[in-house]
């Protein structure tokens, strides 16, 4: 498959999949396109020379095969690049500073902060030996990033503290520059630690899964009681403290909310605008969402992706995580057949030191690297996962969207097939409806700008 293309809003759209690039055609080239491979275009005539203008037919053909003299039209097939059999450089940390939490929240894949296994804070020393191995190990790659990462980072801060500081010792010392971001529920969040994490440049993740009925639902504290009232205080009173940028508002959606896309309207009701929610990832649970759920959702996230443009058009817009997309300049070749480097370019610690692929992968004992002194110590994961792109996943050499999830997450790969190759389904089809409705809406957004300016 070269080409993707799909009607949306009112447009006609054609991707380009290993170029990226996006066209936005009328019916003729749109049903052109249903025949016409780049080599065929006397059959794509004599196909549809009963319904359309032959003249205007060949006029089409001959627009298509200049966006194909450009590299925009059936672009050759990507390679895998040379640097993939180097050995990698380790680009960023999860550093699980806590394995323990203040909340009991009903899908959590961390087991409520413990992972599956103690409940435990990470030392000090454990924290320094982080920022070292991946000083060790990122060769002459100047930027890394930490994440601070639980359970509840904000149990541990004086550990985060401690690590901040060694981080720009070590800045110092090397000329690394660290990119440092940290995910909390915001219930510990206090006038001194937010004050603390704004003069450090500290990016945040917050938790808030959207309306209160839905949040509360899901994200209880120990007691049972509500979050819900504390969460949006807190995240408000952060966002308002750094100008509402530098952080992102992070929900779940669950089967029991299918109209998540009211949940992110509230939250930008709100006030916030670096918004981003998720579909939970579960099995077994009633909670779960599977493909008889699909049809609402595809209507969900197409209702989203209009009353997000609007707002936008009308200078009251929010950003929304999957709908950013740059379709001038996409990312490098290695990254969009390998993702995010999860087991070879980004690892986590957890409190013991012990080294995963992921956050995720943590507590899935047949997944432990080593341990963050002797380092990776099982060195044929490492290769595995950097050989687990889209090139050699079987469902992704045909899937359109290949280029743009990266073949999709290993974790989860992991946790429905037992299998790095076999991507999870359901988030595939979830990926690519929003995918569509990203490309629309930046479509849209060019036509727009595009107007005005003339």
């Amino acid at each position: 498959m070269q080409v993707h293309k799909f009607y949306l809003n009112g447009l006609y759209i054609v991707l380009d999949i290993n170029s990226g690039a996006v066209h936005l055609v009328d019916n003729l080239a749109y049903d052109i396109l249903d025949i016409y491979d780049g080599s065929n275009a006397d059959e794509a005539v004599a196909a549809l020379q009963h319904r359309y203008d032959r003249a205007a037919i060949s006029e089409a053909v001959n627009e298509l095969q200049e966006l194909m003299k450009a590299g925009q039209l059936f672009a050759p097939e990507l390679t895998v690049p040379l640097t993939f059999s180097d050995k990698p450089l380790v680009k960023s940390l999860c550093l699980h500073v806590a394995h323990d939490c203040n909340l009991r929240c009903g899908y959590c894949f961390a087991g409520t902060g413990d992972f599956g296994h103690t409940r435990g804070l990470m030392s000090k020393e454990i924290g320094e030996k982080a920022v070292d191995f991946i000083i060790a190990n990122s060769g002459r790659r100047r930027n890394c990033e930490l994440d601070f990462f639980g359970g509840e980072p904000l149990l541990n801060m004086d550990t985060v503290r401690h690590v901040v500081s060694y981080v720009r010792q070590r800045e110092t010392e090397t000329g690394k520059v660290f990119k440092l971001t940290l995910t909390t529920n915001a219930l510990l969040l206090s006038d001194q630690i937010i004050e603390y994490l704004n003069a450090n440049h500290i990016s945040l993740v917050l938790s808030l899964d959207g309306r209160a009925e839905t949040h509360d639902r899901m994200r209880p504290c120990i007691n049972g009681s509500g979050s819900y009232d504390k969460v949006v205080k807190r995240c408000k009173q952060v966002a308002d403290s750094r100008g509402d940028q530098n952080y992102y508002l992070r929900g779940t959606f669950t089967a029991y909310n299918p109209d998540f896309a009211a949940d992110v309207l509230s939250m930008a009701d709100l006030g916030f605008s670096q918004l981003s929610v998720e579909p939970v990832v579960a099995k077994e649970a009633d909670y779960e969402l599977t493909a008889a759920h699909l049809p609402e959702l595809y209507r969900q996230y197409e209702l989203l992706a209009e009353e997000y443009l609007a707002r936008r058009l009308a200078g009251k817009g929010f950003d929304f995580f999957h709908f950013n997309l740059d379709l001038s300049n996409g990312p490098c070749v290695a990254k969009r057949l390998s993702g995010c480097g999860a087991g070879h370019e980004y690892f986590a610690v957890t409190p013991e030191g012990d080294l995963y692929p992921c956050h995720q992968f943590v507590g899935r004992d047949e997944y432990r690297l080593g341990n963050i002194d002797e380092g990776v110590s099982n060195t044929e994961l490492p290769v595995k996962f950097r050989q687990a792109h889209v090139l050699n996943k079987p469902a992704c050499r045909e899937c359109w969207a290949r280029f743009y999830c990266s073949g999709g997450c290993h974790a989860n790969a992991d946790l429905f097939h037992n299998d790095l190759l076999k991507p999870y389904e359901l988030g595939c089809e979830l990926q690519k409806k929003r995918l569509e409705c990203a490309i629309m809406i930046q479509a849209k957004l060019a036509v727009a700008y595009q107007g005005s300016a003339d």
